[in-house]
């Protein structure tokens, strides 16, 4: 049985539909993206976050507080693709209202697909800060 190797295009694809899915804040839409087993690791949070149902929570905390996305915009991307799955690197700009005003980061993103039947399926997302002055 031969695993199959995603197309580059196919990577920026569906990382553009987990973009566009956050920018809006379409809950279901942007987790729909990952699987139940995905973990996160974002730079803000204490712990790493062990599956979706974990961020879901942390999520829901943070719309029920108010929190929503004004705007994501993705630029430096780099797609690597292996038999059965990709990494899409990219430098994220984003502006939140928290509920109590706006905040802006820019930040790196790095997003691990697996191919999962016909689609790719994100299993891991890690964010960091950039350094200052970039």
């Amino acid at each position: 049985m031969s695993v199959r190797t995603p197309g580059e295009d196919e990577v920026a694809a569906a990382a553009a539909a987990i973009v566009d899915a956050f920018a809006a804040t379409d809950t279901r839409r942007y987790f729909a993206r990952f699987a139940p087993d995905a973990s996160f690791v974002f730079h803000t949070e204490a712990a790493r976050l062990d599956d979706r149902a974990s961020y879901e929570i942390l999520w829901r905390s943070w719309t029920e507080s108010g929190w929503r996305v004004l705007s994501c915009a993705s630029s430096d991307a780099l797609v690597q693709t292996y038999p059965g799955g990709a990494v899409f690197s990219h430098t994220v700009a984003t502006r939140v209202d928290t509920g109590a005003g706006e905040e802006a980061y820019r930040e790196r993103e790095s997003i691990v697909f697996r191919v999962d039947g016909d689609r790719l399926v994100a299993i891991h997302e890690h964010l960091s800060p950039l350094p200052p002055g970039h």
